[in-house]
């Protein structure tokens, strides 16, 4: 890349200057990891609320779980079209809007307690700016935990910080919301307040930031090559990719949104009261939960095989079995140790994803590649939508039993490539395509 390009040719003495200088001020990555941060806690700050509207607002199971679904609409879109522009034109001014995009979706959450138009709006925004942090910002961030901005950090380091940033966000907007909404005054407002105040000061640190990836021109100072052919992603085509990464995107969501959206309404009339905060509890045990999976992937991972995919998918199907215990039982007890089970799948999935999706893609393509993954993972926030939409054919001790065999299928997919197709290099005429150890692309 052109940045990285030009710091290895300065004089010795310079770039030591240079990197001394950024020693000293709070790591680039890190400033960018704020605002992943930031921006997932306002795209899960919705998710234990969803109770709160269902029983203060009158709102139907099926219309918040359409709400909770809605900032994939945002996200899709931003993802599709903010990765592969920042691959052409650099990950700054592809992040810019993401801050404005959070503060505007929470304000109108804040406002629309009582309007489905404006939550659902509030939504879009929060996916939009989700979408843009997550893929921009996780590029941003893996290009900041290498040489040169990071010489020190392990490989797979930028994966982890950024999956860890995101699942932390996830964390504390749930969290944090629920315990306002429960406990505190304004608990359909002051939830968002906290959010768009913290991303407004995480979002000056974010601007500091170096640049990691130059805008790719031509002689003439034209952006080179096709915006089309950037759009399209043809990275997405690399047999690796179709036959490990995208079985197992789904699940990413599909297990969080298990956790955290569709067991606490079906267990919410075991703690009348407190519906908000046990719905808080449970967001707080499956993302707990999936931090410390993230933790341990550096133990799981290997670069020679689908080991850490199918691991995760591995503990997805165990989840959802302990997910038809809990639909069956209705206990509290069965249903924090599912949403642990389904956390902890939650965490590896997004990690060993991103992961994946890093070995496969050059670095012109990284974000593109990375957008994509988001984009199929996403689908997941559209279960409890579907599971509700079921309901009047099937009960949810049989679609989450249908879950399970679902997720088995899927660790036998990804188990039989777990050595095919591994990147090894890059072909210098087409950096996306990777040479495979059973031929091309």
């Amino acid at each position: 890349m052109a940045t990285i390009e030009a710091h290895r040719s300065q004089p010795a003495r310079d770039r030591k200057n240079v990197d001394g200088a950024a020693r000293r001020r709070l790591p680039g990555w890190l400033a960018v990891c704020g605002m992943l941060f930031a921006v997932a806690w306002g795209g899960n700050e919705f998710t234990p609320l969803l109770v709160m509207y269902r029983l203060e607002s009158g709102m139907s199971v099926q219309v918040v779980n359409i709400l909770l679904g809605a900032y994939v609409l945002g996200i899709v879109p931003a993802l599709l079209v903010g990765g592969p522009l920042s691959d052409r034109y650099g990950r700054r001014p592809l992040m810019i809007p993401a801050p404005i995009l959070c503060v505007v979706g929470s304000g109108l959450l804040a406002l629309g307690s009582n309007s489905v138009a404006l939550l659902f709006a509030g939504r879009v925004f929060s996916g939009l700016a989700l979408g843009l942090v997550m893929a921009v910002g996780t590029s941003w961030v893996k290009e900041l935990s290498q040489a040169p901005f990071d010489p020190e950090a392990s490989a797979g380091a930028g994966a982890v910080r950024a999956s860890l940033s995101l699942t932390l966000g996830f964390l504390l907007g749930a969290v944090v919301a629920a315990a306002l909404a429960q406990f505190s005054p304004l608990s359909a407002v002051l939830p968002y307040a906290v959010n768009i105040a913290l991303t407004l000061v995480l979002a000056v640190a974010m601007l500091r930031a170096p640049e990691t990836h130059s805008r790719r021109t031509r002689g003439d100072g034209a952006a080179s090559g096709r915006l089309l052919g950037d759009l399209l992603v043809p990275a997405a085509l690399h047999r690796r990719f179709l036959l490990v990464v995208v079985p197992m995107a789904p699940w990413v969501f599909g297990t969080s949104a298990t956790a955290y959206a569709i067991l606490p309404n079906l267990i919410a009339h075991r703690v009348p009261g407190y519906e908000v905060g046990f719905s808080g509890l449970l967001c707080l045990v499956a993302l707990a939960f999936g931090v410390l999976s993230q933790q341990a992937a550096k133990w799981v991972d290997s670069p020679h095989s689908s080991r850490a995919v199918v691991v995760a998918l591995g503990l997805a199907a165990v989840g959802m079995a302990l997910a038809v215990w809990t639909a069956s039982t209705l206990t509290v007890p069965m249903a924090l140790v599912a949403a642990a089970v389904l956390g902890a799948a939650y965490g590896l999935l997004l990690v060993s994803g991103l992961q994946e999706v890093q070995r496969i893609a050059g670095p012109d393509r990284l974000a593109g590649l990375t957008a994509v993954y988001y984009s199929l993972a996403y689908l997941g926030f559209f279960v409890p939508a579907a599971l509700a939409g079921l309901t009047r054919w099937l009960d949810y001790p049989t679609m989450f039993a249908i879950g399970a065999v679902l997720a088995f299928l899927s660790v036998v997919v990804v188990a039989l490539s777990w050595r095919r197709h591994l990147p090894t290099a890059v072909d210098p005429v087409d950096p996306w395509a990777s040479r495979v150890s059973h031929g091309r692309v």
